[in-house]
C-alpha cells in the first residue's frame, strides 16, 4: 500500500486531532481578532496549501462578509513592492511552514502592523516563529510527497478561523466532519474499480464552484503530480466561457456537485456534456439524487458548507488508484520533493 493511500485513510483521526490541537490556541487568536477587528483578510500560500487558501477565501467572505484576497508573494519577493496591510489579518498557510515567499509576506505584514496568523503542520517551523499567532494542523508526519491529510487539516483550521471572525458555524457541526470523512472512505472499493476505466487517461478537466472550487484545483493537482495527467481546472461557470470547446468524447470531465445554489447550473453543464458524448464523473452525496452520468456518491447527507473535506477524499483515492493502474508510484512523483522553496 502506498504512503499516500495510508495517509488518505488517516484523515478522520487527523481531523479530530486538528480540532483538538487548534482549540488550545483559537481562544487567544479570537481575543486578538476582537481587539484589532480586521477589515480585510489576506491569505498567502503555495501549492496544495494555496488550494486550501482558495477554500478559505470563499468560506470567510461567504460567512463573515469580510473581503478576502489571495496574496501574490512575488510582488514583494521579486519586485520589492511595499504592500499596505494595516487593518488586515494576514494568514500564511503552509504544510511545512518553510515556504520562504509565504514567510516574507507574513513577516512584512507583521512589521507593518497587521494581525498575522500561521497555519502549519510543523510547530517549530519558520512560519510558526514568524506569525504572531499560530494554529496547528494535527496531521502528524506526512511522508507522501502528495499532500492529502494536511490539505483537509488546513481546511478544518480555516473553518475555525472563520468562526473566530464571526461566522455562524456550530462547534458540533465541525466536530461531525471527521465522521463525514469516514463515510467518504467507505467508497474506496468503488473508486478503485472506477479508476481502472480511466487507465489510459492523459488529459482531463475538473470543475467545481463556490466552496468546492478549491477542490477542483486540488483534484487536478493530484492527477498532475501522481498520475501525470494534464488536468485543467475551472469554475463550472468559467468553463462555459470558452474552455468547453476543447472537450470531446476522449476528454473526461470530473465535477464536484453538492446540492445547493450552484447545482442547477452545474447540472445544465453536465447534461450539455452528455449530449456531446463526453464522459463525466460527479462527486456528490446522498442529498443530491439528480446527478447525471457516473456518480461517486458519499452515502450520507452533507450540507454544502461542510462538503469540501468529505468530497475531496474520493478524489484523493481516485488519484492514488489511477497511479497504481498506470504502474506509477504516487509516493515518488518525478521531479518533486516534499518541501518546495521559492521566492
Amino acid at each position: 500500500m502506498s504512503k499516500m493511500l495510508a495517509e488518505i485513510r488517516e484523515q478522520p483521526a487527523a481531523l479530530q486531532r486538528t480540532l483538538k490541537s487548534a482549540a488550545r490556541r483559537i481562544r487567544e487568536f479570537s481575543r486578538a481578532v476582537e481587539l484589532q477587528k480586521p477589515r480585510l483578510v489576506v491569505l498567502a500560500a503555495r501549492g496544495t496549501s494555496d488550494n486550501a487558501a482558495l477554500f478559505g477565501r470563499y468560506l470567510i467572505e461567504m460567512t463573515t462578509g469580510l473581503p478576502v484576497s489571495l496574496a501574490a508573494p512575488s510582488i514583494q519577493t521579486l519586485y520589492g513592492a511595499t504592500v499596505e496591510y494595516r487593518n488586515a489579518l494576514v494568514i500564511g498557510v503552509s504544510q511545512s511552514g518553510e515556504s520562504p515567499d509565504v514567510n516574507v509576506v507574513v513577516a512584512k505584514a507583521r512589521e507593518g502592523g497587521a494581525l498575522t496568523l500561521g497555519i502549519t503542520n510543523e510547530p517549530h517551523s519558520a512560519l510558526a516563529q514568524t506569525a504572531e499567532h499560530v494554529l496547528l494542523v494535527g496531521a502528524g508526519k506526512e511522508r507522501s510527497v502528495a499532500a492529502t491529510k494536511t490539505y483537509t487539516g488546513q481546511v478544518m483550521v480555516l473553518y475555525l478561523v472563520a468562526k473566530s471572525l464571526g461566522a455562524a458555524l456550530k462547534t458540533s457541526d465541525l466536530e461531525a466532519i471527521p465522521g463525514l470523512a469516514d463515510a467518504a472512505l467507505r467508497l474506496e472499493g468503488e473508486v478503485n474499480e472506477l479508476a481502472g476505466r480511466f487507465r489510459f487517461m492523459n488529459r482531463a478537466v475538473v470543475v467545481g464552484r463556490g466552496l468546492n472550487y478549491a477542490n477542483a484545483f486540488e483534484m487536478a493537482l493530484k492527477l498532475m503530480e501522481t498520475c501525470y495527467v494534464a488536468a485543467e481546472r475551472f469554475s463550472s461557470a468559467d468553463f462555459l466561457h470558452g474552455p468547453i470547446a476543447m472537450v470531446d468524447p476522449n476528454f473526461p470531465v470530473f465535477a464536484f456537485g453538492p446540492a445547493g445554489p450552484g447545482w442547477p447550473g452545474l447540472e445544465e453543464t453536465l447534461l450539455r456534456l452528455r449530449g456531446m458524448k463526453t464522459e463525466t464523473v460527479v462527486i456528490t452525496d446522498k442529498r443530491n439524487r439528480e446527478a447525471p452520468g457516473q456518480v461517486i456518491r458519499i452515502p450520507v447527507s452533507v450540507p454544502e458548507i461542510y462538503s469540501p473535506i468529505p468530497y475531496i477524499i474520493p478524489a484523493q483515492i481516485f488519484a492514488a488508484a489511477l497511479a497504481r493502474e498506470k504502474g506509477l508510484d504516487p509516493d515518488k512523483p518525478r521531479s518533486l520533493n516534499k518541501v518546495t522553496r521559492t521566492l
